[in-house]
């Protein structure tokens, strides 16, 4: 473990979120310990990797929240891979969403942002698509990063080299606030892999344990929702873009390499493994959209669970317990919102930038507007939601 004062800031879990987080903290000269239970079951590593808020059809403050962070990217990659010394594996590709109808292209929430293609030009854009589908929209300023072989291990290599220290294997048990009473935050309880307790004291904390948070804060509105997901190998350059259809994507990677996603199963809670139906709906969807895909080897099949809230949107911001911020429930847009919520909760947490390499406009607009966003995005704007955290 790196040596670090005695108040860091804490970061509870390990995934993308709060690898992210902790970088970005660290490269502004704040100390920082991650405390992670299982790195590799997180989100991050399970995920396709699409960076696609127009071809998601997101709408109102989700948008342009996913602009912002997309805009933001180039920027935060280049940063990552001058610190890591590795490739994140970012890719602005495009993503082709195609449509059975052509009332259907015109109803979708971003149309505004694509190119509307006509079977001809589907069909230029992604040879042997399906016959059912008769138009497409192209968002070509959308694209993908390869987060489960490239970014995750990049993120970790930079934030070793920027001095992050890592608890790995502990159990995050209960958060303590004075007397009690949720007048500020003072410790955290973990539990270590070899069943060993201890307090760890801290003024700050931010809790990225994504479907797990509600473990740590009995009453956060978070919940799993379970995806499957399989990879193909198909021939190198067989598929130019992203293709994003209703229920499955494609998501092909530099070597040929075809992601195969992803199921939605809220109702399986923290219930992991692969299930028949969920492996058949995918291949149908394969075959759905690009039928000599079917005939393509497969390579992989996983699950994971992302976190998902009641609205659909992430809790950003702070928790009942002064001292403590969330950063979690970004459901299926965790690797499109990463660079952005690394950016908003050093902000929240009032750590400056120390001016290592001039910002972005991307990253001047998030500074301006990081207020704005935090407010849309505050953990206690849910009507009736219970006030989570220690009474």
């Amino acid at each position: 473990m790196a040596a670090i004062t005695a108040d860091p800031v804490l970061i509870l879990g390990g995934g993308l979120m709060g690898l992210s987080i902790a970088h970005e903290l660290a490269r502004r000269g704040e100390d920082v310990l991650v405390i992670s239970r299982r790195r590799g079951e997180a989100a991050g590593f399970v995920a396709a990797g699409m960076l696609a808020p127009h071809a998601e059809g997101l709408s109102g403050a989700l948008l342009s929240l996913g602009q912002a962070s997309l805009a933001l990217i180039p920027h935060w990659v280049a940063g990552l891979e001058a610190d890591s010394g590795l490739p994140c594996g970012l890719r602005i590709t495009g993503i082709v969403v195609p449509f059975a109808s052509d009332s259907a292209q015109g109803a979708f929430p971003t149309a505004a942002f694509g190119a509307t293609l006509d079977r001809e030009a589907l069909e230029r854009e992604v040879p042997g698509i399906g016959p059912r589908w008769r138009s497409g929209l192209l968002f070509r300023q959308d694209g993908q990063i390869d987060n489960r072989r490239c970014l995750m291990r990049a993120l970790e290599a930079a934030c070793v080299r920027r001095g992050v220290a890592f608890e790995e294997g502990s159990e995050v048990l209960e958060l303590h606030s004075a007397s009690g009473s949720g007048e500020g935050l003072t410790a955290v309880r973990v539990r270590r892999s070899d069943g060993e307790t201890r307090r760890l004291t801290c003024r700050r904390a931010v809790l990225t344990s994504g479907a797990w948070a509600a473990q740590v804060l009995p009453g956060l509105p978070v919940h799993p929702i379970k995806g499957q997901m399989l990879s193909l190998q198909g021939p190198r350059g067989a598929l130019r873009r992203v293709l994003f259809g209703p229920g499955t994507y494609l998501v092909p990677r530099e070597d040929g390499l075809v992601v195969v996603g992803a199921t939605s199963e809220p109702e399986a809670g923290f219930h992991g493994g692969l299930t028949p139906a969920g492996q058949r709906q995918l291949e149908d969807g394969v075959a759905a959209l690009l039928p000599e895909a079917s005939s393509w080897p497969p390579m992989e099949r996983w699950w994971g669970f992302r976190p998902g809230t009641s609205d659909g949107e992430p809790l950003l911001g702070p928790g009942a317990i002064p001292g403590l911020w969330l950063a979690t429930g970004h459901h299926r847009n965790g690797v499109l919102l990463a660079a952005i919520t690394a950016k908003l909760m050093a902000h929240a947490l009032g750590v400056a930038e120390r001016g290592e390499r001039p910002p972005s406009p991307a990253e001047a607009h998030v500074t301006a507007e990081a207020d704005r966003w935090l407010g849309w995005f505050r953990p206690d704007r849910m009507e009736n939601s219970p006030r989570f955290g220690p009474e």
